[in-house]
């Protein structure tokens, strides 16, 4: 069986420029970054800014387990699956960390025969983002100790810093560390630490950001520290927006590539899904909906972080409506929910599969709260029986909800053309039916967004807020943040804020530790649990195994 990256590299890849010519886009609207990577010009999105939007799906899954689910495969394979039936569709893609690329986790351009290329690319250095993400964070931090070491005329006080410099790499050694030693010329010396760039608010604001205007104002917003007197100063106080800008002027702009059938993917922004909101940019996914009859976007984690967030975060910023929601599950996560371990998830058990599908049966209802269609696509593996599957379809049926079973890894959009026919289906037999809605109103007070979040899409009885919390709040709305979404860090493993209940937890109620605010963003965090913002490399890294010989040819990404 060949690897990921063998099949990749097998693959013989389009011109961009061909890519573009079937979205009807010219050369002149590229920026390319060799042959097969493109940036698409603010000319492009001008010149498109009247044209009627397509359909926007959302791909979203149950709670990840070890066993992973294929949410990102499903997104690749659906789009080119959409393709063989004939209908014109992009797909819109979040960009993939070097910290996971080279610790536990891998890559993030699909798998098996539903990839993104040049994966290689893709998932190092790509078109250069993440770096300026980094840069601009990087310097804003830079500007504050400059304005401290220079004289504070703003009466920063060192132990009141929000920000934190940031690395696109898994390294705990950063996680905590103190800055500014080696006597007076070298700064003020004070705690500090590293974030992940991904986890840091300038990734969160770039993939908000409408245009290059919104976006300087958003990273003028940035709450960065409070002075001696209790007063916050923003990033706008240090006059850093400007040159912020300037470094992410270029990443602002989404990047063209294809997938392995040659199918069209814009891919851009990668924020975290508990720290953040967990999409793609809401630029790709506006040029997206301009540029076919389908947009495919997917978010982060289970329904319950990423989909939550793309929907009462990300369409509520961006004016956006989706049309349906693809729900992505796999039998051996459904029986890892019914309490059967990874080791033994391969063999039949259909009384665990019973168990484990209330799993299935949560996300389904959470995501018809908010008036949306669901689909539901089981990524099925050879391991699958015809007795197990049969649950899925008899439970389907019961909760009154369309499936299909997918193969696109094997398979690629062959394996995933029944999965495109049933989202067609059921987005024409809906349309001008469905009413979507975020799942709470703009003027609700911020403690009673998290509470009816934690209500009706984690099942928890109440919110237990620490006294941290509610001060953290109150502070919040003293700002003017009382209007702002709420984005919640849990653990993805479970509904609840514990890992350890599987399936649909019941009687817990949520503990939320202490609040964020992304000002920049127009975001609050509310930490429920601890997370981890700089994770760090495992004792085999995937680094191990990776490697580029004498020819340039890169092995073992997967």
């Amino acid at each position: 069986m060949l690897s990921d990256i063998e099949i990749a590299q097998q693959a013989t890849m389009k011109p961009i420029r061909d890519i573009a010519a079937g979205l009807d886009i010219p050369e002149e609207e590229l920026e390319y970054y060799g042959k097969y990577k493109a940036k698409l010009s603010e000319e492009l999105f001008a010149r498109l800014a009247n044209k009627p939007d397509g359909k926007l799906i959302l791909v979203t899954a149950i709670n990840p387990t070890p066993a992973g689910e294929g949410k990102t495969t499903t997104s690749v394979g659906l789009g080119q699956a959409m393709a063989r039936i004939g209908k014109k569709a992009v797909i819109a893609l979040r960009e993939p960390s070097l910290g996971p690329v080279f610790g536990i986790k891998g890559g993030a351009a699909g798998g098996g025969y539903a990839q993104v290329l040049p994966m290689e690319d893709i998932n190092l250095h790509f078109t250069g983002d993440m770096h300026a993400i980094t840069a601009a964070n990087n310097l804003l931090c830079a500007l504050l100790d400059n304005h401290m070491q220079q004289g504070n005329a703003l009466s920063i006080d060192p132990r009141q810093i929000l920000m934190k410099r940031c690395l696109d790499m898994n390294d705990r050694a950063l996680r905590n560390i103190v800055c500014g030693l080696g006597g007076r010329v070298n700064g003020v010396p004070r705690e500090d630490g590293f974030i992940i760039t991904v986890a840091s608010e300038v990734m969160a604001i770039l993939c908000l950001a409408a245009d290059l205007p919104d976006l300087k104002r958003r990273l003028g917003n940035i709450l960065c520290a409070y002075t001696y007197d209790g007063k916050p100063v923003y990033a706008r106080d240090l006059q850093a927006q400007g040159a912020m800008a300037a470094l992410l002027k270029d990443a602002l702009k989404p990047n063209l590539v294809q997938t392995l059938e040659g199918t069209p993917a814009l891919m851009h922004g990668g924020p975290f899904a508990n720290i953040a909101h967990g999409c793609n940019s809401v630029r790709a996914t506006r040029l997206s909906l301009k540029l076919a009859d389908y947009c495919i976007t997917e978010a982060g984690f289970g329904s319950d972080l990423g989909a939550e967030k793309f929907l009462d975060i990300k369409c509520r910023m961006a004016g956006l409506s989706p049309d349906a929601v693809v729900l992505v599950a796999t039998v051996r996560a459904l029986k890892y929910n019914g309490g059967v371990p990874k080791a033994d998830l391969a063999e039949e058990n259909v009384a665990a599969l019973e168990k484990g599908i209330v799993n299935l049966q949560a996300h389904i209802e959470n995501m018809h709260k908010y008036g949306l269609p669901v689909v539901v696509a089981i990524n099925r593996f050879h391991t699958d029986t015809d007795a197990e599957l049969a649950v899925i379809d008899r439970c389907c049926r019961e909760w009154g909800v369309e499936y299909a079973l997918s193969e696109v890894f094997a398979k690629g959009g062959a394996g995933g053309e029944a999965l495109a026919r049933k989202v067609v289906e059921v987005i024409d037999r809906t349309a001008g039916t469905t009413h979507f809605a975020p799942i709470y109103p703009d003027d609700m007070p911020l403690k009673e967004k998290i509470e009816t979040v934690a209500r009706e899409i984690y099942g928890a009885d109440g919110v237990d807020f620490s006294p941290a919390a509610l001060k953290g709040i109150a502070a919040a709305e003293e700002l003017g943040a009382g209007r702002y979404p709420v984005c919640i860090a849990k653990t993805q493993y479970s509904l609840s804020d514990n890992p350890a209940l599987l399936g649909r937890p019941s009687g817990f109620r949520l503990s939320v530790r202490e609040v964020q605010l992304s000002a920049g963003a127009g975001f609050l965090v509310a930490l429920a649990g601890s997370i981890m913002t700089m994770p760090g490399l495992p004792k085999v890294p995937a680094a191990n195994a990776i490697d580029v010989d004498e020819s340039g040819k890169i092995t073992g990404l997967f």
